[in-house]
């Protein structure tokens, strides 16, 4: 809660199911909100719950109405979904007992019939391409956000509309069965399969990366404020084309037919490049050098912020940012590309940390020395030699 509230993020999403343990989940969730001035607000996954009747719902949305940390939105209860379709807005309404601002996660495309006009917003949970029926994009079949848009754009016939949205949702947080995270990957929880893909895969620099852009959207403008130099890099730990079928191996026996578990290289795999992307927010014009396998690349960037797709060689990454002559920062990576499978399995999820201006100290209790770490420059991110991630507050660090 404290990592999002510095970078900007005022509330979470809880998504939640019909498990035993939600309300004591949900309990901590809100206590821990309203500690660090965040709010909250429930997003029912409808994988689990039923369209109807909606009695339930309701009575689980006001059972948390009243609660301090409860985003409300125009003196309303902000109530999110994942799918939903058909859902009875009326009576969900009804049952709550209380005026709610109602978000779904609704799909036109799948022939709801609920009326876009009974509900507050929408939200879009396909943010990235897909295929057009929720799995990822192949050669033949890739659809974006921006392909959906066209009839939108056609229809205004050239002339200049923009419609800033009210709301932006960041997907996800912690959803690591998916490898859309961007939240550190310390919290302790059931493997539900995805520590194959996900262990040392960290995606912090995503969330480093997402504070300029969270300030601009909210002073409504498309300049970035950046005060201080960052540089943040993701990768693959693999080629693409790299064979594992020999080692790659599910908890199931495949099933490609129905697109839930796959034995091979998973679908969507044809255009991924094989680059080291690096963004870079810059106080000042710099050099930024990268290193990749042993070839470097060097470009010039001015003041701002820009982004780079730099081929991908096996073996080390290294990256530094240079003014005047003088490294800025610099930062080698923990995890080299190689050109084999990692652990025997086909892995296409990203390695993405941020490179920023550490600063230096040395934990010591009671006369012991617990070695070197580093502060980012808002104090709460403390790395050791490792580059695990420990969020705290400076008047935290002695009781490490």
């Amino acid at each position: 809660m404290k990592r999002a509230s510095s970078l900007g993020i005022d509330a979470f999403a809880l998504n939640i199911g019909l498990d035993p343990y939600s309300d004591q989940q949900l309990q901590l969730a809100y206590a821990s909100a309203a500690r660090n001035s965040m709010k909250v607000f429930l997003s029912f996954d409808f994988n689990w719950w039923h369209k109807g009747p909606v009695q339930e719902i309701g009575q689980k949305i006001a059972q948390y109405a009243s609660l301090s940390a409860q985003l409300m939105i125009d003196d309303k209860i902000f109530v999110s979904t994942f799918a939903g379709d058909d859902l009875d807005v009326a009576a969900l309404w009804a049952s709550v007992g209380k005026p709610i601002f109602f978000a779904p996660n609704f799909h036109p495309s799948y022939g709801t019939n609920t009326s876009v006009s009974a509900v507050d917003g929408l939200l879009n949970w396909m943010a990235w391409p897909d295929n057009g029926r929720n799995k990822a994009p192949t050669s033949t079949q890739n659809i974006s956000v921006a392909d959906g848009d066209r009839a939108y754009i056609n229809a205004l016939g050239g002339k200049a509309y923009v419609a800033r949205p009210r709301f932006v949702e960041i997907v996800t947080w912690n959803d690591y069965g998916e490898s859309h995270y961007i939240g550190p990957l310390q919290s302790q929880h059931t493997d539900d399969g995805a520590s194959k893909w996900v262990n040392d895969m960290p995606h912090d620099g995503w969330l480093d990366m997402a504070k300029p852009f969270i300030a601009a959207s909210k002073a409504g403008t498309s300049s970035l404020t950046i005060k201080s130099d960052q540089l943040i890099y993701w990768y693959r730990p693999a080629r693409r084309d790299v064979n594992c079928d020999s080692t790659d191996i599910c908890m199931v026996s495949a099933n490609n037919a129905s697109g839930n578990y796959f034995l091979g290289r998973p679908d969507g795999w044809e255009p991924m490049e094989d680059s080291v992307f690096v963004v870079s927010l810059r106080t000042a014009p710099t050099s930024v050098h990268v290193n990749s396998g042993g070839i470097v690349y060097i470009y010039e960037a001015p003041a701002g912020a820009s982004v780079q797709a730099i081929p991908m060689n096996v073996g080390v990454q290294s990256f530094s940012i240079s003014r005047n002559g003088q490294v800025v920062l610099s930062d080698t990576s923990l995890k080299p590309i190689i050109n084999i499978c990692v652990c025997g399995l086909y892995n296409f999820n990203a390695y993405g940390l941020a490179c920023t201006n550490l600063r230096g100290i040395t934990i010591t209790r009671n006369g012991t020395s617990y070695g070197q770490y580093y502060l980012d420059n808002d104090d709460f991110c403390l790395y050791n030699i490792g580059h695990v991630c420990h969020y705290v507050q400076r008047d935290d660090i002695y009781f490490l």
